[in-house]
């Protein structure tokens, strides 16, 4: 009783209000960098895309394969599965779809790793930074996946480059805590001796932590990357194109048939990606 009526002098807060009212004024100060965001970089995808679909599959079927063949150590398993995965996603129709699949992906895994690993460098050298950045990542991996499209839509309107940018937000933080890891992991007897051979900092970072930690990073990128292809569904609610779309486009007409071989051409592109990254990862560490 004394808390139901406690409660009822505590008026409601308006917090749906203040984030409507915030996103508005951001996408209005800051329209000046949003539209030519949009504009050129939706450009340059669309171009992108462009480019890898005017490549003839085959030549692409056989670059993968034989890249999959050299980095698993010449063996036949990935390049035979690369070349008939690739060859099954274009013998179903899906050849373009794929192509924008794919540099929706690329571009969204280049640059969270471009901001990723600073930032984790940065959490490795300064604590303050850590304890700053660390509940800015739980946040941003615990906040479902759906609710970036709502920033994204308002910044960038609809198509790819929203489709990049919420992509970017949910799969930027394993690049970060794993960069972060890897270089706090290095012992600190290789750390003091490169400081007693009068190192700097940045000869420190480059050529000691960094190749040290090159092995936890490339793990921490390979799941960034698996995060950014497990978004093309999700971004094929705002426009995006890509086997995501095919996907969407069947759930809503229930049809099983096409958004299943969608699937699987999805599926078939996750495995390669993976399997390229975890390779060269094992090569590095050999070498």
């Amino acid at each position: 009783m004394f808390n139901s009526v406690l409660l009822a002098f505590i008026p409601t807060i308006p917090l749906a209000e203040w984030t409507a009212s915030f996103t508005a004024w951001l996408t209005n100060t800051f329209s000046f960098l949003f539209n030519p965001i949009k504009e050129h970089f939706g450009n340059f995808m669309s171009f992108t895309a462009d480019t890898l679909g005017a490549i003839p599959p085959i030549v692409i079927m056989i670059v993968v394969a034989v890249a999959a063949f050299f980095i698993t150590g010449r063996r036949f398993g990935l390049a035979a599965f690369a070349f008939v995965g690739l060859w099954l996603i274009q013998n179903q129709g899906l050849w373009d779809h794929l192509m924008y699949t794919f540099t929706l992906v690329l571009l969204s895994s280049i640059l969270s790793v471009m901001i990723g690993v600073p930032f984790g460098i940065l959490m490795s050298k300064s604590k303050t930074a850590e304890a700053i950045i660390a509940p800015i990542l739980d946040f941003m991996q615990t906040m479902p996946a759906f609710v970036y499209l709502i920033p994204a839509v308002a910044f960038f309107g609809i198509g790819m480059v929203p489709g990049v940018f919420a992509s970017l937000i949910f799969a930027t933080p394993p690049t970060v805590r794993l960069t972060n890891l890897g270089i706090r992991q290095v012992p600190k007897e290789l750390v003091e001796a490169s400081e007693a051979f009068g190192s700097t900092g940045a000869q420190k970072l480059f050529k000691v932590e960094l190749p040290m930690a090159k092995s936890t990073i490339m793990a921490g990128i390979n799941q960034t990357v698996m995060l950014a292809l497990s978004m093309v569904v999700i971004a094929s609610m705002i426009g995006a194109p890509g086997l995501g779309r095919e996907v969407l486009s069947a759930l809503q007409r229930a049809q099983v048939g096409p958004g299943f071989v969608a699937g699987v051409g999805i599926v078939i592109l996750a495995i390669i990606i993976d399997r390229f990254t975890q390779s060269a990862n094992v090569q590095r560490n050999k070498a």
